[in-house]
């Protein structure tokens, strides 16, 4: 039997190795971290489920509602993310959503409904008007579907939905979080014979006007 010369051992092994190698990369690699604080990668999830377990590579790349994403879509929306900005009572953010959805855009949509979020626009985008949007640097002021679909199909996004049908996105956010309510003061007892504390002077209570952030559609 003919044995094979040095070097000609030497790039079959090496041709194997890589193989062995990016056969494992494919299946997705797990982190593990052991109790010592030792990491270490495999690519089977370890035995015991009490060990914090944590997929990376492709295997992990998911977007923040859960769906997995198309790599290509993935990689065009991590470039150029969109942002929506709606109010309530708005019939050209409701063309703007839909246009969003029929191509399959995934993104996220942040309403306007209070004074906050109204000045907050202002800062944002210099106007109080809407819809607004945003890829990634790119702000465009109301809505039009040829201007839309222009910068979207300059991103790189596909003309048509290319989402997987398990996609839900996330679930659309004022503009400006709520703040917790501060908690009263306790009330406190006076003490016998001490005059009572003078209440408040009377304000007159207007009733909120129905748009009050003030925006214009």
């Amino acid at each position: 039997m003919r044995l094979m010369p040095p070097a000609s051992r030497l790039l079959a092994l090496t041709l194997l190795s890589g193989l062995l190698a990016g056969s494992a990369l494919a299946q997705g690699m797990y982190r593990s971290v052991g109790p010592d604080g030792t990491v270490s990668y495999s690519d089977k999830p370890p035995a015991t489920a009490a060990t914090p377990v944590k997929p990376v590579g492709n295997a992990g790349a998911r977007t923040a509602a859960g769906g997995q994403l198309p790599f290509e879509l993935r990689q065009v929306a991590s470039r150029f993310p969109v942002t929506l900005y709606t109010s309530s009572d708005c019939a050209p953010c409701n063309s703007g959503r839909n246009l969003l959805n029929a191509r399959g855009i995934p993104y996220t949509e942040k309403t306007v409904n209070t004074v906050q979020d109204g000045e907050a626009l202002k800062r944002l985008s210099g106007e109080a008007s809407l819809p607004f949007l945003t890829i990634g640097s790119q702000q465009i002021k109301g809505y039009s579907d040829g201007e839309w679909s222009q910068f979207l199909d300059a991103a790189g996004y596909p003309k048509q939905s290319a989402l997987p049908s398990s996609y839900r996105g996330p679930e659309a956010s004022p503009l400006v979080a709520a703040r917790p309510a501060t908690p009263a003061a306790p009330a406190t007892t006076p003490r016998p014979g001490a005059a009572a504390p003078a209440g408040p002077a009377e304000v007159p209570v207007n009733p909120p006007p129905q748009n009050p952030a003030g925006i214009r559609f």
